[in-house]
């Protein structure tokens, strides 16, 4: 009897004695936890209420400090130019024009400026036009498996690359109506979070399949007004990407669930970018009118008028839902 009670006082004692971490926010106010697909296919267990910890290992990343930006233009498509807030001296060493369109990419969750996502996307813009193509490494906040962390630094990255943009149009003359940013999955949000930390004067904001975990009821999430034209390409909509709309256009190829060819969700996330990819070098990717986002998935769009998904020119002033469908394989596009 007196060993049974003092297992039991010592196994209260250590509990007792366990940090309390108390919830501070709910990104899904439902589900707590659920399995969310890294870049590299595997599959993470994430807890979606956020705690003080979580809280504490988001404080801990300085995007003003940690963030990279790697230059690519046509004089260096391959090798990379550093840019730093506040160094003209090192701007200036550099084969950055202010009188080029300045394209700026952010990837998503656990990945880096090798991130396929880049690797699709600089030769593509090069391809397609004499750009300045800034590559922005966040991966110092979106490296974290803690996937409230990265969340919450989706946020504080792209108020400082809003920042570093003010900081180089100060220094160069350039305008946000000279910019076009494009971002994967968290990178889709974040583009939205520096058009609007910009004044919403971004000429072309791209969204390619923006993240749906922790994103529904999330108020930094995408929004139309963020820059001057918005759009979003959903392709493995309600699982890895958001599934409703975000933006001035938003497309749903192949009803933006499951895309032809593919046979996983990182697969079918990963496409948003690779049709992105062509449409900025071929066009193509006609998209048919919906009358919302659910018809869209189903492929039932009976509404007058196209429009063309992606590609080099914001297509200013149109808006709208829209349905369209795709090869297997290069080339995606079926005009």
């Amino acid at each position: 009897m007196y060993k049974s009670t003092a297992v039991l006082f010592s196994v209260f004692a250590a509990v007792s004695a366990l940090p309390y971490d108390p919830v501070i926010r709910k990104l899904d106010n439902d589900l707590r936890h659920q399995y969310v697909q890294g870049p590299d296919g595997s599959l993470h267990l994430v807890d979606l209420w956020g705690t003080v910890s979580d809280l504490a290992e988001a404080a801990r990343y300085n995007p003003d400090r940690q963030n990279v930006y790697h230059l690519f233009t046509r004089q260096n498509p391959t090798v990379s130019q550093p840019m730093l807030v506040g160094n003209e001296g090192l701007l200036g060493l550099t084969n950055y024009n202010p009188a080029r369109r300045t394209v700026i990419l952010l990837h998503g969750w656990l990945d880096d400026v090798t991130a396929d996502f880049n690797r699709a996307l600089v030769p593509a813009f090069l391809s397609a036009e004499d750009v300045n193509v800034i590559v922005v490494d966040w991966s110092a906040g979106a490296g974290t498996i803690n996937y409230v962390a990265a969340v919450a630094n989706t946020l504080t990255s792209g108020e400082s690359v809003g920042r570093f943009i003010v900081w180089l149009n100060s220094v160069t003359g350039a305008s946000p109506t000279m910019y076009h940013v494009a971002g994967h999955s968290l990178g889709g949000h974040q583009a939205g979070i520096i058009g609007r930390n910009v004044g919403g004067d971004i000429a072309y904001i791209t969204a390619l399949d923006a993240a749906y975990p922790g994103w529904v009821t999330n108020s930094n999430k995408l929004r139309p007004t963020d820059g001057v034209y918005t759009e979003a390409i959903h392709t493995n909509a309600g699982l890895l990407g958001y599934i409703g709309t975000l933006a001035d256009a938003d497309f749903y190829p192949n009803g933006g669930i499951s895309m032809p060819g593919c046979n996983s969700q990182e697969c079918d996330h990963a496409r948003s970018f690779y049709y992105f990819a062509e449409s900025l070098i071929s066009g193509g990717f006609t998209g048919r009118r919906c009358a919302s986002f659910i018809s869209a998935m189903s492929g039932n769009c009976v509404l007058w008028g196209n429009l063309q998904m992606g590609g080099l020119v914001p297509k200013t002033g149109q808006s709208g839902i829209y349905y369209l469908e795709t090869n297997s394989a290069p080339p995606f596009s079926r005009g």
